[in-house]
């Protein structure tokens, strides 16, 4: 199973090559019809999502659901009751989208030239990675994502004041890392905290995001960090809609300079 915006990248292109070479059967995910996963793809299931103009938002959510959906399916967990569940969240969610947007323009978490760590568990690790990417590719910025628990095991030991850091939290260890983010705070971080439920007094800002299926929260809980990568970029004055270096599919092995 190969997951891919454009089907084209340098990367995608020799996998499917060995794959073939290999007949092993291909299952590609993508956004892009005319690429070469989705022509050479034994099973090509193309998700009819508008591409980004640079940076990867809507489709990789996309690509996300497309693949959760597949897995859910091959476990007999993906039915009609599921999958109206899941419509009803995502519509919950796009109505929540404003007052987030709303939030993020009155906080003081968005801070130019701060240092972001984000961290979360789970199937909300993979929003925290998206959300270092967001940063790096929009923002222009270094960040680091990784799992609350590796966090606690020695790299706090960098938290100052000032620091910014992101937490996801879910259904697993919720309290433990509720005490996370008030221990960040009492050692002068601020903290934005996304998930559902949450203590409105838990964090500097608190993202409160609608109810989902267990295990489903992945897919729409990178919303905030791309609207906030989105809002520090403006407030940067940095154009987090254009890449300065990379090119949009990345076709060869050489450097870094797209020529």
């Amino acid at each position: 199973i190969v997951l891919s915006r454009s089907g084209g990248s340098i990367e995608i292109v020799k996998l499917v090559e060995k794959a073939k070479a290999a007949r092993t059967k291909i299952i590609g995910v993508t956004n892009f019809p005319d690429g070469t996963l989705a022509k050479q793809a034994d099973i090509a299931i193309v998700l009819p999502v508008r591409p980004d103009h640079g940076i990867s938002a809507n489709t990789y959510i996309s690509l996300a659901a497309g693949a959760a959906a597949i897995a859910a399916a091959v476990a007999g967990s993906f039915d009609t009751n599921l999958a109206s569940t899941l419509l009803e969240a995502i519509a919950a969610t796009g109505e929540r989208i404003p007052g987030w947007q709303e939030q993020l323009a009155k906080s003081a978490w968005l801070q130019p030239g701060a240092t972001y760590y984000f961290l979360a568990r789970g199937a909300s690790l993979a929003s925290s990675y998206a959300a270092q990417l967001l940063w790096e590719e929009g923002v222009k910025i270094a960040a680091v994502a990784m799992g609350t628990d590796s966090f606690r095991h020695g790299p706090q030991e960098i938290v100052t004041a000032g620091m910014r850091f992101a937490m996801w939290i879910d259904d697993r260890l919720r309290e433990a890392d509720l005490r996370v983010a008030r221990d960040l705070r009492r050692l002068g971080a601020s903290v934005m905290l996304i998930g559902s439920g949450i203590p409105a007094d838990a964090g500097d800002l608190v993202i409160q995001l609608p109810l989902w299926p267990s295990g489903w929260q992945f897919l729409m809980d990178v919303i905030p960090a791309q609207l906030a990568a989105e809002a520090l970029a403006r407030l940067s004055g940095v154009d987090c809609d254009s890449f300065r270096f990379a090119s949009y599919v990345v076709k060869d092995e050489m450097g870094l300079l797209h020529t």
